[in-house]
C-alpha cells in the first residue's frame, strides 16, 4: 500500500467509525483489505470468547449497527458474519526463516461522540468527518490503518520469525483484549507490542514505550428493590436509588493511599420508574484506578463492601460485575533499547524519547503483561501525531504522515538483522 492508498483506508475508517463490540464495519473493511495477502485469519471464538463479557451489545444495538456498515458500503454477508461471531481479528503472516514470534495490537474501536463539523477540522474539511454519532478520537483508525499496512509491507515473508496482530475491539473501557487473551491468541508470543497514536507529541516524534499507566477496574452494580406507592404505602417499598445514591456518595469519599495514586469515579446512575413510586431497581457504573496494581484491586474490595453496606440498609439486593480492567506495564528494557534503535535510523523521526509515563489506562498492557508472565518481552511505543485537539475530544485528529513512520519503524524491528530500510511509503 503507498500513501494514497494508506490515507484513503484511514479515512474510509474515521468515516465510519463504531463503537465497542459494534465493529462490524471496520472489522469487514480490515479483512477486505488484506485479502490476496500471504496471511492466515482467524475470528469469531478463534480470536476471542465473548461470554464472560458484561454487558455485551443488544440484539437491538447489533441490528443498528449492522445496517449502518450495510448502509456505508460494506457487504451484506461480511456484515452479517462480524454482527454474529464478534469483531476481533488475528492475522499470522509467516517469515521465511525461522525466528521470534511477533505480536502487535492495534485497537479498533471508535468513541460514542460526535465529531466537530467545524469547517476548519480537518476531517471536515476534506470530507471524511463522521456523522453517525460515534467519533474515532483517540486514533484508533490510525491504528487499524498501521496494522493494514505493515501486512502488506511484509507480504513478501522476507523476515524470521512470525508477526500476529490482534485487530481488537473494545478498548475503550479496557473490555476487549482479555477476551482476547482468554481465547489464547497471545499465547505463543515471544514478544509482544502495541502502537498508539500520541496526539500532543509533534510529528517526527517517537517515544519508546510507555511505562506505568493506571491499573483500572470498571464496575457495574445493579440495585434490586421493591416498587411500591411513595405516598399510599412507602413502608412496603425498598428503595433501590437511595442504596445507589448512598453508595455513590461513599465511593467518592474513599481516603486516598499513600503508596499510590489513585482515580475514584461514578459516571452513570439510571434508577426509578416514576416520581410517585418507590424505585425498585438502579444500575450504576463506576470505575477505580491506581498506579499501582494492588491497590487497584483493594479500591473494588472497598467499593463492594459499600455497595453491600448500601443495599443491607435498604434492604435490598445488589450485584456487581467487573465489566474492564487493565493493569500497569513495565516495558522491557532491552525491547525499548531496539525501539529507539530503530526510530533514530528513520530519516523523518526527529526526536525519540526513551520512555514516557501514563497517565491513562489502556487493555494492550493486559497482553504485554500475559507474554512477559509467560517468559516474553513486550513494550509499547508511541508515535507523534500532531492532533490540534486532545484525546478523546471533537477536535482530535492525527497527520496522516505519522502512519507510514510507525509502519516503518515496526518493520525495521521485525526484519532485523535483514532490514530492507525506511521509505518505501512516500509521503
Amino acid at each position: 500500500m503507498d500513501f494514497a492508498q494508506l490515507k484513503a483506508f484511514r479515512r474510509e475508517l474515521h468515516r465510519n467509525p463504531e463503537p465497542a463490540f459494534v465493529e462490524i464495519g471496520t472489522a469487514a473493511r480490515i479483512t477486505q483489505a488484506i485479502e490476496g495477502l500471504p496471511v492466515t485469519v482467524l475470528t469469531g471464538e478463534d480470536a476471542h470468547d465473548l461470554s464472560p463479557v458484561v454487558n455485551y451489545p443488544s440484539p437491538r444495538t447489533l441490528d443498528a449497527w449492522e445496517a449502518r456498515a450495510i448502509e456505508s458500503g460494506v457487504a451484506a454477508e461480511r456484515a452479517r458474519f462480524f454482527r454474529k461471531n464478534g469483531t476481533a481479528l488475528v492475522v499470522d503472516v509467516a517469515g521465511l526463516r525461522p525466528g521470534p514470534r511477533w505480536g502487535l495490537r492495534v485497537d479498533i474501536d471508535a468513541l460514542p461522540m460526535r465529531e466537530s463539523a467545524d469547517p476548519a477540522h480537518f476531517p471536515a474539511a476534506n470530507g471524511f468527518a463522521s456523522v453517525n454519532g460515534a467519533m474515532h478520537a483517540c486514533g484508533h483508525d490510525a491504528h487499524a490503518t498501521i496494522g493494514v499496512g505493515l501486512l502488506h509491507r511484509l507480504a513478501d515473508r522476507d523476515f524470521a520469525g512470525s508477526l500476529r496482530i490482534l485487530f481488537q475491539p473494545a478498548e475503550e473501557g479496557v473490555r476487549g483484549a482479555q477476551t482476547m487473551i482468554d481465547a489464547g491468541v497471545a499465547d505463543g508470543i515471544d514478544t509482544m507490542l502495541a502502537v498508539h497514536m500520541a496526539g500532543d507529541m509533534a510529528l517526527g516524534s517517537v517515544v519508546g514505550s510507555f511505562t506505568g499507566g493506571l491499573a483500572t477496574r470498571k464496575l457495574k452494580v445493579d440495585f434490586t428493590g421493591e416498587a411500591s406507592h411513595a405516598a399510599g404505602s412507602p413502608e412496603t417499598g425498598r428503595n433501590a436509588l437511595l442504596a445507589a445514591a448512598m453508595s455513590a456518595l461513599a465511593i467518592m469519599a474513599i481516603p486516598r493511599f499513600s503508596s499510590a495514586d489513585t482515580r475514584l469515579n461514578v459516571g452513570t446512575l439510571v434508577a426509578g420508574d416514576g416520581v410517585n413510586i418507590v424505585p425498585s431497581t438502579a444500575v450504576m457504573t463506576c470505575e477505580a484506578r491506581a498506579t499501582v496494581d494492588e491497590v487497584a484491586e483493594e479500591l473494588v474490595g472497598r467499593i463492594g463492601s459499600i455497595v453491600e453496606g448500601a443495599a443491607g440498609a435498604q434492604g435490598v439486593e445488589v450485584e456487581l460485575a467487573v465489566m474492564g480492567r487493565s493493569t500497569t506495564v513495565t516495558p522491557d528494557e532491552e525491547l525499548v533499547d531496539r525501539i529507539v534503535e530503530a526510530a533514530k535510523a528513520h530519516p523523518a523521526v526527529v526526536e525519540v524519547i526513551r520512555t514516557r509515563p501514563y497517565a491513562g489506562s489502556d487493555d494492550a498492557n493486559l497482553l504485554i503483561r500475559r507474554v512477559q508472565e509467560r517468559g516474553g518481552q513486550g513494550a509499547y511505543l508511541m508515535v507523534g501525531a500532531g492532533s490540534p485537539g486532545p484525546h478523546h475530544s471533537a477536535t482530535f485528529e492525527v497527520r496522516e504522515e505519522s502512519i507510514p513512520i510507525g509502519i516503518d519503524v515496526l518493520e525495521s524491528l521485525i526484519r532485523r538483522p535483514q532490514e530492507r530500510g525506511f521509505g518505501r511509503v512516500a509521503g
